[in-house]
């Protein structure tokens, strides 16, 4: 290998007894260790998982395992042309072919239907890769051909023995500088490394020659510190995580948990977020899980959205911080999100219901004519600003779709329905007195 080869690439696996992590796929049993001994056909598939959990590697040892010949393409790189010299190349290779595309999701629509002809024929053995959610980013008609495969990032044991291997390999590792890891730094690294093997490795390799330029054989945690100064953040704001991240940041918030809400906003703003995305969550957190059980929180979330365009990055950091607290510590109750919930399911089965003819708003003489407004009673002309008619439809008289709950500010709303129903009642009996009467 060349001098400059970075260190993940130098112990890439050269067979599956090598390979560490995703024994849920390769142990004894599991899916792709069942094709291997029953030496099965290799379907085609995808490889779903985070950056530097093998994807790569485990397409490269499939295809030796196999006796393939393996093609390797570039999403971000290749398109519809590369592909068709594949096919091409297909029809007269000596060995079936594994055509494997990395990063697939970066495929257009139309470049991933390239690709149907080509794997329902078997033409081609398709491996794809990709660090998102195939059931968002692969076309529907590709992923019905295809056997998903979800990998999983690698835990502490598996770190350890990649780490292990590296600093012990003379010859593509770091052996030749005897530069040894305690437990408390190896547990730092690996906390640092989000599951992601190359990460690591890119880490490893700069701090022990870090610490072998100093004359130090035993890796102190400053070696770590500066050589992580130059790795980025495991944040993609275009992927998955974007997602992942800000749902978690809200889920923390309705779990009452400032903490884990303020950990996830930073890691957010860290990876590079638009600041404006995470607001309209913040606020959709404070409509949604909070609600009238504290109605200052959606006011507060909304002028937080006016400081943050006014500030902008970096400064509007401490307003998102802000925030997160407030919703995060603020009363909880979803009341208002369930009654719209339920106005909807209410709206879609019962889609036809005339609106009454007293609440309709008699614009022209005909429509006055016809019976638009009649019957009308003007709440405001009543002793308890509340008249005794009904608002719903005759059909659907009586039903209720908000249930405050008996906590925080919801406990005084509560309190004011109740009140409003009971005059109401007491207007009608009122009515009813008049009619008697009369």
């Amino acid at each position: 290998m060349a001098k400059n080869t970075p260190l993940a690439e130098r112990l890439r696996p050269h067979t599956l007894s090598e390979f560490v992590g995703q024994k849920h796929l390769l142990d004894e049993g599991r899916f792709l260790n069942t094709l291997i001994q029953s030496k099965s056909a290799l379907p085609s598939l995808i490889l779903w998982g985070p950056p530097g959990c093998g994807k790569t590697t485990l397409a490269r040892l499939l295809a030796k395992e196999f006796d393939l010949e393996l093609i390797a393409l570039n999403a971000v790189s290749d398109g519809v042309k590369e592909l068709r010299q594949v096919f091409d190349q297909s029809k007269h290779s000596l060995r079936p072919i594994l055509l494997f595309v990395d990063e697939i999701h970066r495929f257009k629509s139309s470049q991933q239907d390239a690709l149907l002809g080509a794997v329902e024929a078997g033409h081609v053995i398709f491996v794809g890769a990709t660090t998102e959610n195939p059931s968002f980013y692969i076309n529907r008609a590709l992923v019905s051909r295809l056997r998903v495969l979800q990998l999983k990032a690698l835990e502490e044991a598996d770190f350890e023995e990649i780490i292990m291997r590296a600093l012990t390999d003379n010859e593509l590792g770091l052996g030749k500088y005897f530069v040894a890891i305690g437990d408390q730094v190896k547990k730092s690294l690996i906390s640092t490394a989000g599951g992601d093997a190359r990460s690591l490795l890119n880490v490893l390799e700069q701090a022990v020659i870090r610490s072998a330029q100093r004359g130090d054989k035993i890796l102190q945690q400053e070696d770590i510190d500066e050589a992580q100064q130059y790795t980025t953040s495991h944040y993609d704001r275009s992927g998955d995580n974007h997602y992942d991240f800000v749902s978690a940041l809200h889920k923390s918030i309705r779990n009452s948990n400032p903490d884990a809400a303020l950990y996830y906003l930073a890691r957010m703003l860290d990876g590079g977020e638009d600041p404006l995305f995470i607001i309209r969550r913040l606020i959709r957190a404070a409509a949604e899980d909070i609600g009238l059980a504290d109605p200052q929180a959606l006011s507060f979330a909304v002028t937080a959205k006016e400081a943050v365009e006014h500030l902008g990055v970096p400064e509007c950091d401490v307003i998102l911080a802000q925030v997160t607290i407030y919703l995060a510590t603020a009363p909880k109750s979803n009341s208002v999100y369930e009654a719209m919930s339920a106005a909807k399911k209410l709206a879609k089965n019962f889609p036809a219901l005339p609106v009454p003819m007293h609440l309709r708003n008699a614009v022209t003489e005909l429509m006055t004519n016809v019976g638009y407004g009649s019957g009308y009673s003007y709440d405001h002309t009543w002793p308890e600003k509340v008249s005794p008619m009904d608002s719903m439809p005759t059909e659907l008289k009586g039903v209720k779709l908000y249930h405050p709950s008996e906590w925080a500010f919801e406990k005084e709303v509560k309190k004011r329905i109740e009140f409003f129903e009971k005059a109401r009642l007491r207007a009608r009996n009122k009515n009813s007195e008049k009619d008697g009467l009369l």
